[in-house]
């Protein structure tokens, strides 16, 4: 039943257009089940109604035409109770309703199951017999199964299709409003652009042409220019590597032969399709079959069809275009940025005055991409999982990074009242900026000190350069992931020795090397099933003293004739590691300082303190107040593993929450305790940045906010609107109540009332 399944959805992937692809999944579901009927029903939201898309057994003609409301007949009692209805006689039953146009008289026997992406009911699959009978446990498993399978690539088709319709030959750009995970607050307006966007059969696509003899002749020549690279390679191996191997060109050339490939591909282009997508139709049913095969060798082979078709794909749009299509242009425009994942050097290398917003397919509210879009203050919106970079490459687009929600190809009326939103964020961070300089007090005498997150880029770190703000978190991992090989102590020294002097008067924290999980090294992969739970932090670096001791000792060397230097140690999750950590601190500090003296310098002793992310150090903290200089809460991992919720992942993105009362009460448990045992403790958890985060916090009795340096104006200017008595009262509300929703509407009623709301939402 397994292969059965995984061939049907294989074949009805391959198929581009989805009205065509729901009539060949129930053709095949009617087959394989030996039923008089399977049909299919897609939920249409707006008139609240199932609309038949496709069957194989009811009157073809009703397809499009009949519409069935969300509370009615049997379809509709399948949507409302979200769950298989398996019925003996369908005619008898009370919810039946009978619709004339889609002659199903003579059916008795009906199962039916919704079509569930994401809580959301997507729609409905049924299959009906002449013979009045319960269909098996056996038929029931299966329908379900198959509907589970389905649902994304419905899901994901009805995105595409509103983004890229292929209906007609000539599409017209229509508006479409695409969801996603704020990521970094902000307004945007740009043009969509995908950076080194090498497109593969994977991400094109498909399109339709009416010019078939240039679509021809554009894969003709494409085809031909793969030919001469493939020649080139094969020469260009020979002698180095076994016959064998070499004979795998043997198939290339076989491909590239105009009676194999080329004769399906050109059928194609006089279907209506253009090159591009001929060519991915064609092979991706090939490589389908080769990958359904038993034989290892003949699996492999399907890797090798599709390596060679992404060939022939890049050179067909390179001949379309003159030019190379695998890398973009640098946009000299406003743009919005689309990337399967943002990354740092992709922000590196995109020009800062065009860069208007962010779009990351993969991603949540705390993935690092989302971090590094709130350090620039660049608006952001992550997990759109449903959408193809390739989709938004040259669209007109509005993004709302403080719902979530990306706007393509935007009507008229849509993109004035964007502009104006947009123009009163603008007054507003104006308003802010004048104030930047005024101490960070709120209205009743209570003061915060304010220090930044750094690492990630210097050049929006500008308020560190400045001197005038501490550092509560430099993530020292920055340096070592942006390089081929361990930088030296030597490099680091230096590195060290920069960031302690941009701020001589003022303390600043340096978190020990912290990778893995989400934070690979290039050059020391580390391969694991679970790697958040795994060797990570401090983890990692007590099992490699020789990498521990050499960045220590170049800590304590950059610090030395300084006295602002500390030291925190991340993913403690148990005293014991803290021992094994301060044995090896005081080790380096020992030699450091003998060779200090020999030169006549000074080294100051740096304080040590941890980070409170790991779930299992709320229950030591007593313990660990005795070996410690202070605390600082990594409120993004607490909240991760609290929740139990892999925070790069957009299946559960929505889940991920440090507004959630759970985590706030161990926030609140925690800021209790280190004041009862006199310990310093601060937050530099991305919601010390957040307008309401902040309110809570200091409600809490934090007073040290560490963020990243674009919000410090915009926190400083909330806590003078506000009272330590009001923040108390917020958190009191927060606490006591059922959800992280009920939680986000106490503080965004409170702000409104301060006239705080334009810091979280669109409009002043």
């Amino acid at each position: 039943m397994l292969s059965v399944l995984k061939s049907i959805v294989q074949e009805v992937n391959q198929i581009p257009r989805l009205t065509d692809a729901l009539f060949r999944l129930a053709e095949r579901v009617k087959q394989t089940m030996g039923v008089d009927s399977c049909s299919i029903y897609l939920a249409d939201y707006t008139s609240r109604a199932f609309v038949l898309k496709a069957t194989d057994g009811l009157a073809p003609d009703a397809v499009e035409i009949v519409k069935i409301g969300f509370s009615e007949g049997l379809i509709g009692l399948v949507g409302q109770r979200e769950e298989p209805l398996n019925i003996e006689d369908a005619p008898n039953h009370p919810r039946f309703k009978h619709y004339p146009e889609v002659k199903e008289e003579r059916y008795h026997a009906f199962l039916g199951t919704p079509i569930i992406h994401q809580r959301k009911v997507l729609g409905v699959i049924t299959m009906q017999q002449s013979a009045q009978r319960k269909f098996s446990e056996d038929e029931e498993a299966f329908l379900v199964t198959l509907a589970a399978q389905i649902a994304l690539e419905i899901s994901h088709a009805e995105t595409r299709g509103a983004l890229n319709p292929i209906a007609g030959m000539y599409a017209v750009n229509i508006q479409k409003n695409v969801r996603g995970v704020p990521g970094s607050p902000g307004l945007a307006m740009g043009v969509g652009y995908s950076p080194h966007a090498a497109y593969t059969l994977a991400t094109w696509i498909v399109k339709q042409s009416d010019k078939t003899q240039q679509e021809i002749e554009y894969y003709r020549k494409g085809v031909e220019i793969t030919r001469t690279q493939v020649e080139v390679l094969s020469q260009r191996l020979e002698g180095q590597v076994p016959d064998d191997v070499r004979a795998i060109f043997q198939l290339y050339h076989q491909l590239l032969d105009a009676n194999s490939l080329g004769r399906e591909v050109e059928t194609k282009i006089r279907e209506g399709w253009d090159a591009a997508s001929s060519l991915k139709l064609v092979v991706e049913a090939y490589a389908a079959r080769f990958e359904a095969m038993d034989d290892p060798y003949m699996q492999e082979r399907a890797i090798d069809i599709v390596d060679l078709s992404n060939r022939i794909l890049v050179n067909i749009l390179q001949v379309i275009s003159g030019k190379d299509e695998s890398v973009s242009a640098l946009p000299n425009q406003a743009s919005i940025l689309v990337a399967e994942e943002v990354s740092a050097p992709m922000l590196a290398e995109f020009p800062k005055e065009h860069l208007a917003g962010i779009i990351s397919i993969r991603g949540s509210n705390n993935s690092h991409a989302a971090i590094l879009a709130r350090a620039m203050g660049v608006p952001a919106v992550m997990g759109c999982q449903n959408v193809s970079p390739t989709l938004l490459e040259k669209k007109e687009i509005l993004l709302d990074g403080y719902a979530g929600e990306v706007i393509v190809s935007p009507e008229k009326v849509i993109k004035a009242e964007f502009s104006q939103l947009i123009e009163e964020e603008k007054l507003l961070s104006e308003r802010i900026d004048k104030e930047a300089d005024k101490p960070c007090e709120s209205e009743d005498g209570c003061t915060i000190s304010l220090l930044v997150n750094a690492g990630l880029s210097a050049e929006v770190e500008t308020a560190v350069q400045s001197g005038k703000v501490g550092i509560g978190l430099y993530r020292t991992e920055i340096p070592f992931m942006m390089r081929e090989r361990f930088p030296s102590e030597s490099e680091q020294v230096e590195l060290y020795r920069n960031v302690l002097l941009s701020s001589p008067d003022r303390d600043i924290a340096m978190r020990t090397l912290d990778v893995g999980g989400d934070k690979p090294l290039p050059y020391f992969p580390i391969t694991e099933e679970n790697p958040f739970l795994g060797w990570r932090g401090i983890r990692l670096t007590l099992d490699h003293p020789e990498i521990f001791l050499v960045q220590i000792r170049a800590m304590l060397r950059a610090s030395i004739g300084l006295k602002n230097l500390s030291i925190m140690l991340p993913m403690i999750s148990s005293v014991g590691e803290v021992n094994e950590a301060r044995r090896l601190v005081e080790q380096a500090y020992f030699e450091v300082d003998e060779e200090a003296r020999a030169k006549g310098e000074q080294l100051h002793r740096p304080r040590l303190g941890i980070m409170l992310e790991v779930p299992s150090v709320l229950y030591q903290l007593p313990q660990l107040a005795k070996k410690v200089d202070f605390f600082s809460v990594g409120s993004n991992d607490l909240t991760q593993y609290l929740l139990a919720v892999d925070r790069n992942n957009t299946r559960v993105a929505s889940l991920y929450n440090s507004y959630h009362p759970a985590v706030l009460s161990a926030l609140y448990d925690i800021a209790r305790q280190a004041d009862q045992y006199n310990v310093p403790v601060s937050v530099c958890g991305e919601i010390a940045g957040e307008p309401g985060g902040a309110i809570l916090l200091m409600g809490m009795g934090y007073r040290k906010l560490s963020m990243n340096a674009f919000n410090l104006r915009k926190i400083n200017w909330v806590v003078r609107n506000v009272k330590l008595t009001e923040a108390q009262s917020l958190l009191s509300c927060a606490l006591t109540s059922d959800s992280y929703e009920e939680v986000f509407n106490h503080i965004n009623l409170y702000l409104e009332s301060k006239g705080l709301g334009g810091l979280v939402r669109a409009g002043s």
